[in-house]
Formats: C-alpha cells, structure tokens, sequence
C-alpha cells in the first residue's frame, strides 16, 4: 500500500490504525509516521476515538484514464499525452525539462507541488490532493512576439469552462488571474504562468500552467495574505470530481490554442471582455517606476491594459500589478 493506496483507503471512510497497518504489511507506528507526512502535505486527517483516521474534508485523487475518457473526441485528437503525478517540483518545471511534442500538446497534473510557482517568482501553495496543478506544453507558429496574449486566451478558455460547469461569478482580472466576483470585491480562484521559448519569427514552445483552488484545507488558508474562493465554495455544495473539472478546462483550453495558434489574439478580445473584471473600474497599476492610477478601459488589440489616468491620458500596460481601488480590493 503506497501513499496514494492509503489515502484512497482514507476517503473510502474511516479506518483504524490495525486496519491500515495490516492492509500495509506494517507496523501501526509505521502508518503513524505515513499519516503525519499526510497531514505536513497538506492531508486534514482527524484520529477519533472507536473511528480510528478520518479525513477531516472530502478529496478525491485525479485519475488519467477517467479525465481522457470525459474528454470530447476533438480534444483527444489534440492531445499527445496526459500525465498525472504524485508529488513533483513544479508541473511548469517538469515540462520544461521535457521535449516539447511537435504536435498536439503534453498535459501533466500533479496531486501536489514541492515548488509551485506563481507570477513574478512567487510560491503558489499546493497541498495535496485539494487543488488542481496543471501544466500543458505545444508548440506554435509565428514566433515569440505572438505569445504575449497566451495567457489572456488560456485564461478565458478556464472562465468558458467554469461558466459551462455552473460557476458564473467567475471572471478574469488582467494579466493572469481567475478570480470570482464578490460584491464590490473580488477574491483569487486561480492563476496563470505561462513560460516557454523558441525563436523571434520562427517556431516557439510554450508551458502553459494552471493553479486552481478547488477545496482548500484550512491549514493552508491560514497562511494566504489575500482575498481567495475556491470551487467547493462557489458551488455551494459538493462540487464537480477534480476529474470533471480538468476534462471541461481541457475541452475548453485545447481548441482555443489551435485557435491562437492559426489567428492570434484578435479572435478572443470580445470574448475576454464578457469576463473582464477590471473594465470600467478604478485601478492602480504598479509598474516599474510608480502606481499609476485611473479607470482600466478593457483590452487594447495586442493584450495591454488600457487606462485612462486621473491626468486624462489613456496608456497602455503590457505589464505590472493591478489593484482594484475600491472597498473590499485584491491586490
């Protein structure tokens, strides 16, 4: 019984240490020692008297083979491969080790991240077994310079997706992140990071990562500085298998970066304006030098930010921090 056999053993429903170790072949202290390094991965585990462990919230554990075959045909016929890991580094990181395939694009889950990664090289919390780790990998025409708005399309791929699964106070927040409206504010559901290479005007490859909170463990709460949701909140109730939510973001993602691929960002400018979160809105953008402040106007044609400053002049971002500058702000 390894670590994943024990924790499906786990949300099956409550069992006793005896119960464990003999399923096990160990001793009880030895599965003590296993559930503790359970629980420091993010894993609520309760030990209850005549109960024996318990997990202290429901979870379910990503399996491949369910999440391909809830996929459309047309998303099957785009993808290489589809991977999902224990415990890894960083899903972008692994893929970019790899060999990029030259057609369709390489999927790779993990069940949790030792070194999740964010914008800006910030950590990207990943307990175990609650969130989705996401990372894709293709290839794409047209060079460099045309993967700057890839991570505004991956980002209003996710928001359809979401939307189609009943989460419709989801929207985007420029440049990278799912957030979910919440009176006059707005908290993180997930986050983009899109990496890659290639050449200026010839073939490129992207990594294309996806962190979204699915149910968070209240350990793991404790330690976020910022306004935050997930699914199982949102749903009000149990929400979708984390094996449905990756087949309809999949569904969703892989068309829309052959899309990119074959007209770049033109095509997707009105559909990210039905999810804009910041249009119309007083917003502070930090650059390199000072905040600006100003209304944020939606999308100029090439994925900056347009805003109209407080001295009347529109400008445009390609990058920075974005505050909402209102009651109830995410930074």
């Amino acid at each position: 019984m390894d670590d994943r056999a024990l924790l499906q053993r786990l949300i099956a429903g409550p069992a006793s240490g005896d119960a464990l170790a003999a399923a096990a072949g160990q001793t009880r202290a030895a599965v003590w020692k296993r559930i503790e390094a359970l629980r420091e991965a993010g894993v609520a585990i309760e030990a209850k008297p005549g109960r024996g462990y318990a997990l202290s919230q429901p979870l379910d554990l990503l399996d491949a083979a369910a999440i391909e075959a809830a996929l459309s045909a047309p998303a099957r016929a785009r993808l290489e491969s589809l991977e999902v890991a224990w415990s890894i580094d960083s899903t972008n990181s692994e893929l970019l080790r790899r060999t990029t395939p030259a057609r369709g694009a390489a999927v790779l889950l993990a069940e949790r991240q030792t070194g999740g990664r964010g914008r800006r090289g910030r950590v990207w919390a990943s307990p175990l077994a609650a969130h989705l780790y996401l990372s894709l990998a293709r290839s794409f025409g047209g060079g460099l310079a045309r993967l700057g708005g890839l991570s505004l399309v991956a980002g209003i791929a996710a928001a359809e997706a979401l939307h189609a699964l009943g989460f419709h106070a989801v929207r985007l927040k420029w440049p990278n992140d799912l957030v979910a409206l919440d009176g006059d504010g707005l908290r993180k559901l997930g986050g983009l990071l899109v990496e890659g290479g290639g050449e200026y005007a010839g073939p490129a490859r992207a990594v294309i990562g996806l962190g979204l909170n699915v149910r968070m463990p209240a350990a793991a709460a404790a330690r976020i500085d910022q306004p935050w949701c997930d699914l199982a909140e949102l749903a009000g109730a149990r929400p979708p298998t984390r094996d449905a939510v990756v087949a309809a973001l999949l569904d969703a993602l892989l068309p829309a970066l052959d899309e990119f691929d074959a007209q770049g960002l033109a095509p997707f400018l009105d559909r990210y304006a039905a999810f804009d979160a910041l249009a119309g809105q007083a917003v502070g953008v930090l650059g390199s030098d000072r905040e600006h402040r100003g209304v944020a106007l939606g999308l100029a044609d090439d994925g900056a930010l347009r805003v109209r400053l407080d001295d009347g002049e529109e400008r445009r971002f390609h990058a920075g921090e974005v505050s909402v500058r209102r009651a109830g702000a995410m930074r």
